[in-house]
């Protein structure tokens, strides 16, 4: 396969974009952590268990998925490196490796948001035990 350096500049837009988006679920979970620190005095004590053991488990995955992400976007800078200094076996073994790193970080992702199902249903759980 022959690449040009259009190639992997094509994958800057997506791994930007899902960059962002895993920014904007970490800032949307630290405030729950916040909301959850500020009134665990309220809160029942298996609730609250359940949802800090929740919680550390999504703050692993978003880390996770965060520096698949970014590996993704430093072998894209590798391949178009290499395909500029005309190394296009290599170049196809970075792109390749990007496309791996991205395609983790798409799978990393997809548990974060079975994650987040889980902790929205232990609170309807929690709210029906309570009415």
């Amino acid at each position: 396969m022959t690449l040009d350096i259009s190639t992997p500049a094509l994958l800057f837009p997506a791994i930007s974009l899902l960059l962002l988006a895993y920014t904007n679920r970490y800032l949307a979970l630290a405030s729950v952590i916040r909301d959850l620190v500020a009134r665990k005095h309220d809160l029942q004590k298996t609730n609250v268990h359940d949802q800090v053991r929740t919680l550390h488990q999504r703050i692993h995955l978003i880390r996770y998925m965060q520096m698949t992400g970014i590996a993704s976007l430093i072998f894209c800078v590798i391949s178009m490196a290499l395909i500029w200094n005309e190394s296009e076996a290599m170049a196809n073994v970075t792109f390749g490796l990007s496309l791996l790193s991205m395609a983790l970080s798409l799978v990393l992702a997809f548990i974060e948001v079975l994650k987040s199902g889980e902790a929205l249903a232990l609170e309807l759980n929690q709210m029906e035990k309570t009415n």
